[in-house]
């Protein structure tokens, strides 16, 4: 972690910032009319919960991780272009089939916090669910990258128990349908699946003990 802290500060800003102005761009200027996504049984049973915010909003620190772990910067800028190329194609879909979350029977001026996000994030550019995808994305990398380091097993518990809450609270505070969701996982688990699997090659790094990478971007030298 202590490894180009900061390229990894600048670049994760850097990157956040971009793809912000690329997903409002098309948020407010969509090419063709939104397809209103269909409410599931799913839904339905997963009731309304404000409190599930903290959780829903922790994906900016959570995708920052993977690569604050990784240590040389081929495989920063490897991470960083999987990354983007799975956020471009759902930036894809959002520019050719535009959808949109039904409307919700919740005064939202009773909940400020929600109110200001849905005022931000409106309802559109649904599906797939990004919030979902880069949160699924982040978490096979964090699993891979933790078992590389011998991780204890309680760490790659609390991964998968941050990465399941954040794809709980796309639909507890109705962000997401979970037609939307399903396409996120999708999304996500796929590129993670092939940044992982086409780019093998070990990585040592001696002074830690650390595991070589079975599976993960070269490392490649500083």
């Amino acid at each position: 972690m202590r490894r180009h802290v900061y390229l990894k500060g600048i670049g994760t800003t850097l990157f956040i910032g971009l793809f912000f102005g690329a997903y409002f761009y098309l948020l407010k200027d969509p090419a063709y009319p939104a397809t209103v996504m269909p409410v599931t049984l799913l839904d339905r049973l997963i009731g309304f919960q404000p409190q599930a915010l903290p959780i829903y909003i922790s994906l900016w620190v959570y995708v920052s991780l993977p690569p604050a772990l990784l240590a040389t910067r081929r495989q920063l800028y490897g991470y960083g272009m999987a990354m983007a190329l799975t956020c471009l194609a759902a930036l894809a879909v959002f520019y050719f089939w535009p959808t949109a979350v039904p409307a919700a029977n919740i005064d939202w001026s009773l909940y400020s916090d929600l109110e200001f996000l849905k005022s931000m994030d409106a309802a559109g550019n649904a599906c797939p669910s990004l919030h979902v995808a880069t949160a699924v994305f982040s978490a096979v990398w964090l699993h891979r990258l933790l078992r590389n380091f011998s991780a204890p097993q309680w760490m790659l518990f609390i991964n998968w128990i941050w990465c399941t809450g954040i794809v709980y609270s796309t639909l507890a505070t109705r962000q997401h349908v979970a037609v939307d969701v399903l396409a996120g996982l999708a999304l996500g688990l796929l590129g993670a699946y092939l940044s992982l699997r086409y780019r093998k090659c070990p990585a040592r790094y001696p002074e830690s003990g650390a595991k070589p990478l079975a599976d993960g971007f070269a490392g490649g030298t500083d």
